[in-house]
């Protein structure tokens, strides 16, 4: 993944799980990433999405973790903003008629699978409330 989804997300989760009580608006946790409030809105709307967190609009609006943060994972996290492969992207069209090139996206696609299960596997073992934790 080379772009900062899953840094906004687990920075958005982290925010939500240190003031888990609080209702916290996306413009109030922009400020902490220092983005646009556009761009934490939709990483909420896709968090949301997962289920990993629970929205409200109006005055008293904002939204915080759907469940508690030691039952979140840091792969769920990882899994609902994943938009790329973990080792980047396949050659979209190399040559057939050469003998590497005609099988190397069929084995690429099992390195690529291999490796994010590996990414999966170990984000897994961690939890929200323990990565909340390092913070004060």
């Amino acid at each position: 993944m080379n772009n900062t989804r899953f840094a906004t997300a687990i920075h958005i989760m982290t925010l939500l799980a240190k003031s888990p009580q609080e209702w916290l608006t996306s413009d109030w946790v922009a400020g902490s990433i220092n983005v646009n409030p556009v761009i934490v809105r939709k990483e909420i709307s896709v968090l949301r999405e997962a289920g990993l967190i629970i929205s409200r609009q109006g005055k008293e609006g904002g939204s915080h973790l759907a469940k508690d943060a030691e039952n979140i994972t840091i792969s769920e996290i990882y899994r609902s903003v994943k938009n790329t492969e973990v080792l980047g992207k396949k050659n979209q069209n190399p040559n057939p008629s050469c003998s590497v090139g005609k099988e190397i996206n069929g084995h690429l696609n099992t390195l690529f699978e291999e490796t994010d299960q590996l990414v999966s596997q170990f984000l897994g073992d961690k939890s929200l409330q323990e990565f909340a934790d390092q913070f004060e």
